[in-house]
């Protein structure tokens, strides 16, 4: 189920001149560290810019997004660099509390949703909902 569902997340979410090598870093253990790494500083540069619905630091502060989390009532895997949460699959609201508390990129994979919390840095951390 989880290799489905990063499939899934990089056909849909990633631009495709970046999916080969996402999907082929991510399916290998010893390199998966540096594939979700890379969403610490660089997301904006594997992210499709037309499936962001929403992006900040404080995203969670954003009505919009209270409102899409409490339409959400599902599931989601964690992907992340952090090995206590990575490949959990949590609900919603306790996969972004995992995804807070976490120092490091985070990806919460939902299939018709995905939020992305980048790596905490002393200024605030950036944070992006995207949707098909």
């Amino acid at each position: 189920m989880q290799a489905n569902q990063e499939s899934e997340f990089i056909d849909h979410f990633i631009l495709k001149s970046r999916r080969d090598r996402l999907m082929h870093e991510l399916s290998d253990p010893k390199k998966r560290f540096r594939a979700l790494d890379r969403f610490a500083h660089q997301t904006e540069k594997l992210i499709d810019p037309k499936r962001i619905r929403m992006q900040g630091s404080t995203l969670e502060a954003q009505p919009a997004f209270q409102a899409f989390v409490t339409s959400h009532d599902t599931s989601v895997l964690v992907c992340s660099c952090d090995p206590s949460i990575d490949g959990m699959v949590l609900a919603l609201s306790e996969g972004l509390n995992a995804a807070e508390y976490s120092m490091e990129a985070v990806l919460l994979l939902g299939g018709a949703f995905a939020i992305i919390f980048a790596e905490a840095e002393k200024g605030g951390r950036e944070k992006y909902l995207l949707q098909l």
